[in-house]
């Protein structure tokens, strides 16, 4: 298993302990969260399914990211996170839904600079919410950016949604 193992277990247990759900729609991880997830034993049980929108098309197509949002405000954005993550869980029909979607590297994106990475939950309740990664690892920088290589901020970006979900399913 990779280094996200442990956190991956803690989510799984949890849903598996509530009887819930969870579907991701990822962009810059690229399936990495939801394969985190399903190298745990048992996964199945609470796994609906997902979407890969690497391409800013998908997120409208699969995700049903109103057009007017990423027009507005962009793929890597607090409000694309958020609809990702509440697309998702509805058109897989799972309790939870998670997004990830920011900027890898090397270069930045339509402005956007490298490590900054978006994390949306969507809950069984309707409430939505979206967190900025580096945030949620105690970034020193001012503008909270993960950093390191591509596969490192990739890894970190899929560390932070197995904890702000485990805050999500203690609380």
């Amino acid at each position: 298993m990779n280094d996200n193992a442990e956190g991956a277990r803690q989510v799984i247990a949890a849903l598996r302990r509530r009887g819930e759900t969870l579907a991701a729609c990822e962009s810059l991880t690229a399936g990495l969260y939801m394969a985190s997830l399903a190298d745990v034993p048992g996964a199945s049980a609470v796994l609906t399914g997902g979407f890969v929108t690497y391409a800013t098309n998908l997120k409208h197509d699969l995700a049903g990211v109103d057009q007017s949002i990423l027009d507005e405000f962009g793929p890597v954005s607090s409000e694309c996170a958020v609809a990702m993550a509440q697309g998702v869980r509805i058109r897989c029909g799972a309790s939870w839904g998670v997004s990830l979607t920011g900027v890898a590297g090397p270069d930045q994106q339509a402005g956007h600079p490298v490590g900054e990475v978006w994390i949306g939950i969507a809950s069984p309740t309707g409430h939505v919410s979206a967190h900025r990664a580096g945030a949620l690892r105690g970034s020193e920088t001012a503008d909270a950016l993960l950093s390191g290589t591509r596969l490192h901020i990739r890894s970190a970006a899929v560390r932070c949604a197995h904890e702000l979900m485990m805050q999500f399913l203690t609380a």
